[in-house]
């Protein structure tokens, strides 16, 4: 058991360390071969963002824990829009100025309904997850066509210019993303193992473990980056940021999940979780959104977003 924990909390620390470094150097890499700032911001940073929750996800729909895939995959998102948010927006209220962000808002929503319509019948087919991955693709290009049609003076694009560094040789940010890359797996495998000897050990199901410690643990990555730019006031970069790793977090892993692993939905995720995942997006969407005005979260709206967390991990470990 104490193998188990110390396996999990070891790969997460490793995790984050791998997931920063892969982000930056992945960033830089981009920016080197001449791609512009806004698109790297959009694309490579969010889905670097992300490699935790794939990794994890995919690790363990390989090895046949399909529950902590899905749990991993919908558990983030709500610590995303929870508890990173929320902790962010407590130390200092996230402004929300960009208009490339309100382009991308209703492109999260409309990722989840996607992935609500075809996971209806309580299923994963090989074909949707083909389907799912197909959307991660799409959804590729259009964000990049969001970055491509951005003004440069937006604010989102102004903070991206700044943060991205620029000034690294290729074959360093070459040599560090492959070793993150290194990192990144065999720590997602500490984590996989780790969680399901504890699952197993409190009688505890895969797909709770995946919402509750294993969602919260690979959030990291998103929670010190928002929390980062949020104190640096890059407001923009601090919400973009969970968009984007939110509709990657669902359309690769759910579609990875489904290709590897294909079959029945454990039990509670379309009648729980899913639904709570919607709901918390459509609270931040009335939040940062912003209408006529700049989106804001103040420190109640905070305070709220971490209430309903803590609420929703309660509610998971008392009727697990």
């Amino acid at each position: 058991m104490l193998l188990a924990i110390g396996m999990v909390l070891t790969g997460l620390l490793l995790l984050c360390w791998a997931a920063d470094r892969f982000v930056d150097n992945a960033a830089a890499l981009a920016r080197n071969l001449g791609v512009a700032p806004m698109i790297v911001g959009l694309t490579v940073v969010g889905l670097g963002t992300s490699t935790p929750e794939i990794m994890v996800s995919g690790l363990a729909a390989w090895q046949g824990s399909v529950g902590l895939a899905i749990g991993n995959a919908i558990g983030s998102n709500i610590a995303n829009m929870s508890l990173v948010v929320g902790s962010a927006a407590i130390l200092t209220p996230l402004v929300v100025k960009s208009e490339t962000l309100r382009r991308e808002f209703p492109m999260m929503m409309a990722v989840m309904l996607f992935v609500l319509a075809l996971t209806l019948d309580d299923h994963l087919a090989r074909w949707e997850g083909l389907l799912f991955l197909a959307g991660l693709a799409a959804v590729t290009y259009g964000l990049v066509a969001v970055g491509t049609t951005s003004r440069p003076d937006d604010a989102l694009a102004v903070e991206f210019t700044e943060r991205i560094p620029g000034d690294l040789s290729t074959v360093r940010v070459s040599s560090w993303l492959a070793l993150s890359l290194v990192v990144l797996l065999v720590s997602s495998q500490m984590v996989v193992l780790g969680a399901v000897d504890i699952a197993h050990t409190f009688g505890i199901s895969d797909l709770v473990i995946g919402l509750t410690l294993v969602a919260v643990g690979t959030s990291l990555p998103e929670l010190a980056a928002t929390v980062a730019s949020a104190l640096k006031k890059e407001h923009d970069i601090a919400i973009g940021n969970i968009i984007g790793s939110n509709m990657f977090n669902l359309l690769a892993v759910l579609g990875i999940a489904a290709v590897v692993q294909p079959g029945p939905l454990v039990a509670g995720v379309m009648t729980r979780d899913y639904p709570a995942m919607i709901g918390l997006a459509v609270v931040l969407f009335v939040m940062a959104y912003g209408f006529r005005r700049p989106g804001r979260v103040n420190r109640v709206e905070a305070a709220l977003l971490l209430v309903m967390f803590a609420g929703y991990q309660a509610w998971l470990l008392t009727n697990h």
